[in-house]
């Protein structure tokens, strides 16, 4: 009988070590299979614990072992490890490599572009099929407030590169970091200026900086027609900048500058006002912040685009005139005021 006993707890004892190790050579298994055949990606939302991202995880197809993947993070401390963000998920990664990554915070980096001579607008119109949260338009009033700018608009405060970020963050992340930004550089520039320039404010520096951003794409002409510019101020002439013209026409731009255009009255019509317009009319980048405050010498008061995306410098009227009639009443048929073919060009018409 005892033997009988002993025979059946023998055998009792092999099953049940034999079922731990299946469980054991099963859960070795499963923790190493891939759940994924194509790269995926898959988002950590900010506060969500790890039942939560189990349970997408299952949703998702990504796991079919829930209760198996919650256990596996207790017993790892994987469970209170994870990382809020966007991941991508590589093809053939396993369970265990699907937590590790969801645990290392390598989120994946989207990027914007604040791009030289485009109005906020312009550039919050670009961003509109991004990953960024959409939180404020460039003209409801809610940006100076939330930034505290004390300037009379928000256009051309913020600096242009190319900003990172994840998923999640928000149009406003991006204008924090491209405010503070263009401050820094600003700021910077501003002390190592040339003496006796027409400016009393840096900000002034920044609006004749953005009216250059917008005339010339050529690197080598902005402190050029820098000092067109400021010798011009300098004798109390006006500034007579076509970009401003069409920032201050707004919508009723149609690529076109009209003579009628020239002589209507708005505040950044610099054919018709003294001065710098009011505000910047277009975001800038450090070059034509620089040339602002470093313009060229030289005695040229008139430019002319040749067509080309270069200009045409002039010391006289006469001979502006001159070039206005070879380059502009004669226009070339490949004619353009950019070094490459943009939209939207300009034209003078009566």
């Amino acid at each position: 009988m005892i033997k009988r006993v002993l025979q059946i707890v023998s055998l009792l004892i092999v099953l049940a070590v034999a079922s731990v190790a299946g469980a054991y050579a099963y859960v070795s298994s499963w923790l190493k299979k891939p759940v994924v055949d194509t790269d995926t990606q898959f988002v950590v939302e900010r506060g969500e614990n790890f039942s939560g991202v189990v349970h997408r995880l299952t949703e998702e197809g990504l796991v079919d072992q829930p209760l198996l993947l919650k256990a596996y993070g207790r017993l790892t401390g994987k469970d209170t490890g994870l990382v809020a963000g966007e991941y991508n998920i590589e093809s053939g990664s396993t369970v265990v490599a699907l937590v590790d990554h969801l645990s290392s915070g390598n989120v994946i980096q989207h990027a914007v572009t604040l791009v030289e001579g485009k109005t906020l607008a312009e550039n919050l119109q670009d961003w509109s099929d991004t990953r960024l949260e959409k939180v404020l338009a460039a003209d409801d009033g809610k940006l100076e407030a939330i930034l505290k700018i004390s300037a009379p608009s928000p256009e051309g405060l913020f600096f242009s590169d190319t900003y990172y970020f994840e998923a999640g963050d928000t149009e406003l992340s991006i204008l924090r970091r491209a405010h503070q930004r263009l401050l820094d550089v600003l700021n910077d520039e501003w002390k190592g200026r040339q003496e006796g320039l027409p400016y009393k404010t840096p900000y002034e520096a920044l609006v004749l900086a953005s009216v250059i951003e917008r005339e010339t794409a050529v690197p080598a002409e902005r402190s050029v027609i820098a000092g067109v510019f400021v010798r011009r101020l300098q004798k109390g002439m006006r500034l007579q900048s076509d970009p401003t013209v069409i920032y201050g026409m707004g919508s009723a731009y149609d690529g076109r500058i009209r003579r009628r255009d020239l002589n209507t009255h708005t505040p950044y019509n610099t054919y018709r006002i003294n001065g710098l317009p009011p505000t910047p009319i277009a975001s800038v980048g450090r070059e034509s912040i620089h040339a602002a405050l470093h313009p060229a010498d030289g005695k040229a008061l008139y430019f002319v685009a040749r067509g080309d995306g270069s200009h045409k410098f002039s010391t006289t009227l006469a001979e502006h005139n001159r070039a206005v009639r070879k380059y502009q009443l004669n226009r070339r048929d490949d004619y353009r005021s950019t070094p490459l073919p943009v939209a939207n060009e300009a034209t003078v018409q009566n």
